[in-house]
């Protein structure tokens, strides 16, 4: 992924959890750094710890706030562009805002567009700054293990730490996720568990209970390390770029059709259709609704609804190895035949036949 080689690296259950490993090292550091030690004294007392967010972040990031006693709703939310991405001149107003210890969330593909932050533009605003930038990269920060589409996450080697998912691109089980932090020591002190009955690690031997929350839990590194000798560097690049690929051509086709409208183009592997494009805001909603109800009883693929700037749409994410271009043919066929029923029903029904 073109993250520093001596990043420490803890496996847990996904990228919720590596969320908040990052953000409980970034709490850790942005203390010590005004003199406060938060593992022996926790927060009681101490300086107020400032967080920065885009506008368009995934709610597990602000579940890692939740449980490290930051608060979901006490963060600074910076503006996003029509794909969900931070306005570099916002980040920049609120870092020069915020007072104190500074925590700045950025993200590697936004759950509905895919697209990712400037990182280039607010990583060394934020260094100046003195904050921690951590970056939630569940899916996206695997952009850069493909040439072809790193030049989306240009810069993101720049922060603090990045979480990311296993069981997206790389195929591993479902509970693979990664917590990676540029400072080991801020990884450790936030996470390492000590008892007279665990022996410490030899040496330079790594203890890979330093770097996440349990002691008890099965041992993720051997699938990961399983999946990356299986497929190498060059297979893991094409099975990024191939899903990318398959994702801009179904985007196209279902976009073809009358009355489907592509909600934003392709950024990488993410697609966001809206059904009833030419009828009011309303009827959109139940029409796309409907569509997703018949294309979930069709049973060939599943894809679910979410919703963007209010409003309801189909998200498609393109992320299996399994998933080939003939695949992608017959969901794009069940696609277009869920909504045909659905505009048909909703025809019937709005002008009854005698």
């Amino acid at each position: 992924m073109g993250l520093p080689a001596t990043a420490s690296v803890g496996f847990v259950t996904g990228a919720t959890v590596a969320n908040f490993v990052c953000l409980a090292a970034a709490r850790s550091e942005v203390l010590r750094q005004v003199g406060w030690d938060v593992e022996a004294d926790g927060l009681f007392g101490a300086p107020p710890v400032e967080v920065l967010i885009g506008a368009d972040a995934h709610a597990t990031v602000f579940s890692g706030l939740k449980y490290l006693g930051l608060g979901a709703q006490r963060v600074r939310t910076v503006a996003t562009d029509d794909l969900g991405r931070m306005l570099a001149g916002d980040f920049e107003r609120q870092l020069k805002a915020a007072q104190g210890p500074l925590i700045a969330i950025a993200q590697a593909g936004q759950i509905n567009t895919g697209a990712s932050d400037p990182f280039a533009a607010i990583a060394p605003m934020a260094r100046d700054r003195g904050a921690w930038l951590h970056v939630d990269g569940a899916f996206g920060l695997w952009a850069q293990a493909a040439p072809s589409r790193a030049v989306q996450t240009a810069g993101v080697e720049l922060a603090d730490s990045w979480a990311t998912d296993g069981h997206k691109w790389l195929q591993t089980p479902y509970d693979c996720g990664y917590a990676i932090a540029r400072d080991p020591e801020a990884h450790r002190r936030a996470m390492a568990i000590s008892a007279s009955y665990l022996p410490p690690a030899a040496g330079a031997e790594r203890d890979p209970s330093a770097y996440v929350p349990e002691l008890s839990r099965r041992a993720r590194g051997f699938a990961t390390w399983a999946m990356i000798r299986q497929y190498g560097r060059a297979g893991i690049a094409g099975m990024v770029e191939r899903c990318c690929l398959i994702a801009a051509q179904m985007a196209a086709r279902i976009a073809e059709e009358p009355g489907v409208a592509l909600v934003c183009p392709v950024a990488l592997n993410q697609l966001m259709i809206r059904f009833g494009a030419d009828d009011d805001d309303e009827r959109g909603d139940a029409l796309t609704l409907a569509t997703i109800g018949h294309l979930q009883a069709d049973a060939v693929a599943f894809i679910g609804a979410s919703q963007w700037r209010g409003r309801w749409v189909l998200r498609c994410s393109v992320s299996s190895a399994a998933t080939t271009d003939a695949a992608a043919d017959e969901t794009v066929a069940s696609v277009i035949g869920a909504w045909r029923k659905a505009r048909t029903n909703a025809a019937n029904s709005r002008y009854p036949q005698p």
